[in-house]
Order: structure tokens, then C-alpha cells, then sequence
């Protein structure tokens, strides 16, 4: 794998800085060094050559100071108190100190310079210069190499707090992603159990009642098969909807309603099941309107309640009540009598119908109940809030 360009070239551009502060220091410490060099008497020659040779071979370790900055120091602090071209070098080693390492560590090392410096200057003073003027200027030039590198050290400490944070959001927003996700899929399953589970109920009640009755005449095959044949259609079509509402934007595609009820109760009349629908208060003829995600609700709460019907007592009547008000709330319950004939395996079903519309009801402030009736059947209960 390439490396980062970036990366790179913030590489190169602290190589260049690297080389321009070595160069920097040790022409300032030439410098200085000539100046010795120009007062006859002053400094024996010899003792200055050597004191070029100490500083420029410290100079060249500030090659290494990011990497190791407290040893770099060290080393070059010891250097400084018997060659003046090394304690620039010094100084620069003391700013990176303090830009890298704790502030404690960053006092020290300013401390032990300032005493480096001082033995220095006693064992070689400089008589045109006052003690207290030199003492004055060391300490203020340390004091602001310090605090100049410790406010670096804080920037760049904020800016690696500011990418720790980009890096957090970035990982934050993956998981938003993927927990829409999961929760599309979780709809998507709902959707299709509800739709698909209604609609093959159906088919599952006419294809047993084909194979029961072998003996019907004709009309009645011809119409059973008219019902299935339908009803394999429209559980397509259910499907189509249902995946066209995760492809499409929202709203695009419509879902079914409250008003669709009605729909639902004379598909059931028409594949043989006695449903009653009781409804004084108009709810399912669109003269109130429901809130869409309440009206959906109640819908996939009435078709599932007819397929278990369905699936747990084929033939039984049933009776579907919805009342309520706007400002206050929607009842709604699909019962069941007992069934005609023998009652199916209740083990036969695993639950997640009524499970998914637990859920659903929960989504919209609603509560579902459901349970025996004394009379050997089945019922299953909503309320839903309905603001006015």
C-alpha cells in the first residue's frame, strides 16, 4: 500500500525544518565564536577551535531531537557548559523538550540549561556584560523558549483532540448507518410477514378446502381457483410494494391505510370466513382522519389478527370492533368464537405476528393485549393514541 501524500509531505517539511535549524544554530554559534576569535588575548585560538568542533558536532544532534528529545537535551545541556557554539543548539533542544514532554519535564530541563549556562559564564566570564544583565537575559530568553514551546505542545494537542473527534463522529456515524440498516431490514421483514402472511393464508385455506372436497362440482373448483389465482397476484403485488417502499423515496409509493379495513374484511367475506365489521364511529370510512402511521398500523393490526384467525380456528366467526375519537384514543380488537372443527396445533406458530404487533403498537404510543375468551376463543386488543 502507498503511503499518504499527506504523510509524506509533512515528512519532507519537518527533514527541511530539521536542516534549517541545524544550519541556523551552528551559524549562530560560528558566529559568536568569531567574535571570541577577533579579541586578541581574549580566549586561547585553541581553546575556541575546540569549542567549534563540541558545538557543530551538537548542532548535528538536533537531527534527533523529535524522536528522542529529553536525551538530545541532556546531552547537549552538558555540551553547553564548556562550548558557547552548542548552547544554541542547547536552547533549540530545550523548546522541543517543552513542545513534546510534560510541562515538570519542561521546567527541569530549563533549570538544568540555566545551570549549564552559569558554569559556563564562571568559568569563562565576560567582563563587558553585568552579571545581573546576563543573569536577566538567560533567564528571560529561557522563559520564552518555554512557553513557546508549550503553547505549540497545546496546539497540537488540541489538534489531535479535534481528529480524535472527527475519527469518533466518522465511527458514530458508521454504526447510525448500520443500525438503519438493521432496523430497514427489521421493517422490511414486518412488512413482508404481514402482507405475504394474509395473503397466503388465504391461498392455504382454498388449496385445503380444494383437496378436502374432491367431489365439487366444477363451478366451485372454477371459483375456489379464481380466489387463489387472485390472491397469488395480490401477495405479489404486496411484495412489489412492500421492497418498492426501501428502493423509493418517502411518500413515492403509497402504503395501505385505514380506509383499506374495509377491503381486508371483504376479501375474508369472500373466501368463505364469516367477518363482522363494527365500526359506529366511522373510523375506517376516512370521515376522521387517523394519523398515517396510526391508520397503518391499525391496518397490518386487523390483517394480522384475520390471518391468525385463519391459522388457528379456519372457519370460526369473527367479529372485528374499532371505535375512538380524535383527542383521545382508537380501540380496535379482532374475536374470534371458538372454531367449528378440530383447533389446529397452537404450536404451529411461533409467535412473531403478535410480537411484530407489539411492536408496532409500542412505535406509536399503543398498547396490544390478547388471550382466551371464555367462550373457548381468541382475542386480540389495540389502543392507539389519536390526537385531535
Amino acid at each position: 500500500m502507498e503511503p499518504d501524500p499527506d504523510r509524506r509531505r509533512g515528512a519532507w517539511r519537518r527533514r527541511i525544518t530539521d536542516v534549517a535549524l541545524i544550519a541556523l544554530c551552528a551559524l549562530v554559534g560560528l558566529y559568536a565564536a568569531a567574535l571570541r576569535l577577533a579579541v586578541p588575548g581574549a580566549v586561547p585560538p585553541a581553546l575556541v577551535y575546540a569549542d567549534i568542533a563540541i558545538g557543530l558536532l551538537g548542532c548535528l544532534g538536533l537531527w534527533w531531537r523529535r524522536r528522542h528529545p529529553l536525551h538530545v537535551a541532556t546531552v547537549l545541556i552538558v555540551l553547553c557548559t564548556f562550548s558557547e557554539v552548542a548552547s544554541i543548539a542547547a536552547l533549540a533542544a530545550v523548546f522541543t523538550v517543552a513542545s513534546r514532554c510534560p510541562a515538570r519535564t519542561a521546567a527541569t530541563t530549563a533549570v538544568a540549561s540555566l545551570l549549564a549556562l552559569g558554569l559556563f559564564f564562571v568559568l569563562r566570564p565576560e567582563p563587558a556584560v553585568p552579571l545581573w544583565a546576563l543573569v536577566l537575559l538567560l533567564v528571560t530568553v529561557h522563559a520564552a523558549v518555554v512557553g513557546w514551546g508549550m503553547l505549540v505542545r497545546s496546539r497540537y494537542e488540541l489538534i489531535e483532540s479535534l481528529r480524535e473527534r472527527a475519527a469518533a463522529a466518522e465511527i458514530e456515524a458508521a454504526l447510525r448507518s448500520e443500525r438503519a440498516q438493521h432496523e430497514a431490514r427489521e421493517t422490511l421483514a414486518r412488512e413482508m410477514h404481514d402482507a405475504l402472511g394474509h395473503r397466503l393464508s388465504l391461498l392455504s385455506v382454498h388449496a385445503g378446502a380444494l383437496a378436502f372436497h374432491r367431489d365439487a362440482s366444477p363451478e366451485e373448483a372454477a371459483r375456489a381457483a379464481d380466489v387463489i389465482r387472485e390472491n397469488a397476484h395480490r401477495a405479489l403485488q404486496d411484495l412489489r410494494e412492500v421492497i418498492g417502499v426501501l428502493r423509493a423515496p418517502v411518500g413515492e409509493v403509497p402504503l395501505p391505510d385505514v380506509a383499506d379495513i374495509g377491503e381486508l374484511v371483504s376479501e375474508s367475506r369472500r373466501a368463505g370466513n364469516p367477518v363482522e365489521l363494527h365500526d359506529e364511529h366511522g373510523v375506517t370510512t376516512g370521515g376522521r382522519p387517523v394519523p398515517a402511521t396510526a391508520g397503518r398500523t391499525l391496518y397490518r393490526f386487523v390483517q394480522e389478527g384475520l390471518t391468525n384467525v385463519r391459522k388457528h380456528a379456519p372457519g370460526a366467526a369473527v367479529v372485528v370492533r374499532i371505535t375512538g375519537a380524535p383527542g383521545d384514543r382508537i380501540e380496535a380488537e379482532v374475536e374470534n368464537a371458538a372454531p367449528p372443527g378440530p383447533a389446529p396445533d397452537a404450536a404451529a406458530g411461533s409467535g412473531a405476528g403478535l410480537r411484530g404487533l407489539a411492536e408496532r403498537a409500542t412505535l406509536v404510543g399503543g398498547v396490544l393485549e390478547y388471550g382466551p375468551t371464555g367462550s373457548g376463543g381468541w382475542r386480540v386488543g389495540m389502543r392507539l393514541p389519536w390526537p385531535a
